[in-house]
């Protein structure tokens, strides 16, 4: 289907817990607009449920977690199991932000799709999400 006849690819994109730093969540959500893509930034201090419900409200094709505090092996997996609960199947997950290099395999154990971490090339993430994402009639 040509490009101008398919619907933006949408994405939740949100912080998780009691990590309180967003100023990288916020410009990666500019530059994913600026892409094309529809981003629905959901803010600080989510839970893993409750950014689970967003994906489903909103029919996203993408979820997206940014890190900064550390706290990437305690909430990953919630968020995982939520996305299994809901059979959320065709939705990637992907994470960014400070993310230690030895924990990217585990996060992708875990099911994360991809990691980014902090100084990664915005058209390295557009190019993964376009390439990864689900058809988007």
């Amino acid at each position: 289907m040509p490009l101008e006849h398919r619907r933006k690819i949408k994405i939740i994109l949100s912080k998780v817990g009691l990590d309180g730093h967003d100023r990288g969540a916020k410009v990666v959500a500019h530059l994913l607009r600026e892409a094309g893509m529809e981003v629905v930034y959901l803010g600080m201090y989510q839970t893993p449920e409750g950014i689970v419900r967003a994906a489903l409200e909103e029919d996203a094709d993408v979820i997206g977690i940014s890190y900064l505090s550390g706290e990437h092996l305690v909430y990953t997996p919630l968020i995982v199991e939520e996305m299994k609960k809901h059979e959320l199947k065709d939705v990637l997950l992907i994470a960014g932000g400070v993310i230690p290099p030895e924990d990217i395999p585990v996060l992708k154990e875990m099911g994360v799709h991809q990691v980014f971490v902090a100084g990664t090339l915005t058209h390295e993430i557009v190019r993964y999400i376009e390439e990864n994402v689900r058809y988007i009639p």
